[in-house]
């Protein structure tokens, strides 16, 4: 068995520089990478909005964050412009390089961008914020995706965005090899369409809605902060915190999740560069 000398990972910070959980959820988990990998694996962070970094195509995965803020206000920015470059040339790669494909992760306000950048999907503002560890169902293409195999139907996921993905542009999203995978929880009392929560457009890019990264004891641990507790408890109520903290130590739900989805992703795309080389 040969392998690569290194496998490069850009990791694309979306937070606009606000203190956040999903960045240290991601670097922790590529850590953990590092070590089980039994070649050089290396990772570098990229400030997208607060300092409009952005990568090149010459790394070999790219794992794109949520973020604060609308994704509809940021259309033109000079930011956009350069991440949406970076997404072209990786199109472009991937067609052009079809035995040296580049993955890609979209996670949340990601997704959101990259929908409507590309005309996949609508994307709105929420009447009201989607807080907490919600149930998420899997579309009939949803079963069949090997990253939520191991996952049951719905599984649980962090949920926290204003915005949402609605009205998938199916015919694109097919055209191109993709499929919904995940629709948000039923709300039977709610005369609204549900919002899309994943999306594989390739492939090489799948996007969520929610938050695979989320690692359930370090958010334990945050969200234990008397000031964390206290804005959860202002915004969405005493109950609300209660379930969510106790969800968070359920074995089946959010521990599971991290375990599965972004471990796998990396895993495909590592395994896609393994084979290259041993073909």
């Amino acid at each position: 068995m040969k392998y690569p000398s290194e496998f490069k990972i850009a990791v694309l910070d979306l937070y606009n520089g606000e203190a956040n959980e999903g960045m240290r959820c991601i670097k922790e988990l590529l850590d953990q990478l590092k070590i089980e990998i039994p070649f050089a694996v290396s990772y570098q962070v990229f400030d997208v909005r607060l300092k409009e970094e952005i990568a090149n195509a010459d790394f070999d995965a790219f794992i794109s964050s949520g973020g604060p803020g609308s994704p509809i206000t940021s259309a033109g920015s000079k930011w956009e412009q350069n991440y949406f470059g970076l997404m072209d040339s990786i199109f472009k790669h991937n067609s052009t390089h079809p035995d040296q494909k580049k993955f890609v992760l979209l996670i949340c306000h990601s997704m959101q961008i990259f929908c409507r950048y590309y005309n996949y999907a609508k994307i709105t503002k929420r009447k009201s914020t989607a807080f907490g560890i919600m149930p998420i169902h899997k579309t009939k293409e949803g079963r069949k995706e090997t990253l939520f195999s191991n996952l049951t139907d719905p599984f649980y996921a962090v949920d926290s965005r204003d915005y949402q993905i609605t009205e998938p542009n199916e015919a694109k999203i097919w055209s191109g090899g993709g499929n919904v995978l995940c629709l948000e929880k039923f709300r039977p009392l709610v005369p609204l369409e549900r919002a899309v929560m994943a999306i594989r457009f390739n492939d090489e890019i799948i996007g969520t809605q929610f938050h695979p990264e989320a690692d359930s004891d370090g958010m334990h641990r945050y969200f234990l902060r008397e000031d964390k507790r206290k804005m959860i408890v202002d915004k969405y109520g005493e109950k609300k915190y209660f379930e969510m903290m106790q969800m968070l130590n359920e074995p089946d739900k959010i521990k599971h999740l991290y375990r599965q989805v972004l471990p796998g992703f990396m895993r495909q795309a590592i395994n896609s560069k393994v084979n290259t080389i041993n073909v």
